[in-house]
Parts: structure tokens; C-alpha cells; sequence
């Protein structure tokens, strides 16, 4: 054969480091215009991005032209950088080591991009923590919960 075709959808979902509020409504549109960029640079297409102030979810159509630690490591480095060079925050902005990665079916792309869509409404009812949990729970994957989130001290 001698192509490769692929139809993967994939799911990254990280926070800000210490689960600081940093990203501010006036500028988080442009802060995912910039990692749509990012996406779009590593030959993937951007299906649906959102977040709240303190962590984000990006969900996307994968062509496995880079790996997944690749691509987020890209995502993650490119957009720090991208906030600090603008003076976005007044504090130090880093995205939190770690994240989750979810796959997904063809037949689930409308009801992830409503859940990514409707992250504000859905997080008056619901903490990240929670959120995440539930995720690595019903996507079956052992975790520590020590591990799992760093929080400001």
C-alpha cells in the first residue's frame, strides 16, 4: 500500500499550571486561534476547541504525522510562550505538566463538540477535578489521584 490513511479523533484536555484562573475571556479567542495554528501546523484539523479560566480541552481529527506527546508538547510550549511575548497575565503562565488524551468514533464527534461548546454552562455545576475524573473513569484509565492535579500553595 503505498499511503497511509487515518481518521483518528482525539480529545486533549490540560490545565494551567497549579490550576490558576489565567486565561481571561478578552484574549482566550486569540489564544485558540494561535494553538488552532499549532494543530494546523502538524498537518491535524481542529474539530472543536473551548475551556474556562483554568484549563482548556481541544478536540481534534489526528494525522498521525507526529506523535500525541509531540503534538501536545508542541501545543503546550508554543502557547505558553505565545501568552508570556503578549504580557497576557501579570504572573507566570505555564500549562500544568500531564494531560488527558481521549479517542473517539466518527459517530461521536456532534456530542463531543456540544460538551467542548458548552464548557462555561457546564462547569457552573461541575469542578475540573470532578470533570477529569470522570473521564479517566469512563474511558477506563488507572490513575493515581495523587498524581493527578497540582494546585497553587
Amino acid at each position: 500500500m503505498p499511503n497511509t490513511y487515518a481518521q483518528l479523533y482525539i480529545q486533549f484536555v490540560f490545565a494551567v499550571k497549579g490550576r490558576e484562573s489565567l486565561i481571561k475571556s478578552e484574549w482566550k479567542d486569540d489564544l485558540y486561534k494561535y494553538i488552532t495554528g499549532i494543530i494546523q501546523n502538524n498537518k491535524s484539523k481542529l474539530i472543536a476547541i473551548n475551556g474556562v479560566s483554568d484549563h482548556i480541552h481541544i478536540f481534534i481529527g489526528y494525522k498521525p504525522s507526529i506523535s500525541i506527546p509531540d503534538l501536545v508538547k508542541d501545543i503546550k510550549v508554543a502557547s505558553s510562550l505565545w501568552v508570556k511575548e503578549k504580557k497576557l497575565t501579570t504572573g507566570k503562565f505555564n500549562w500544568q505538566e500531564g494531560y488527558g488524551a481521549f479517542s473517539y468514533g466518527s459517530s461521536q464527534v456532534d456530542a463531543v463538540c456540544r460538551y467542548i461548546i458548552n464548557q462555561e454552562h457546564h462547569h457552573k455545576t461541575k469542578t475540573f477535578k470532578e470533570e477529569y475524573t470522570e473521564f479517566l473513569q469512563q474511558f477506563k484509565v488507572e490513575y493515581d489521584e495523587k498524581y493527578l492535579f497540582e494546585f497553587v500553595r
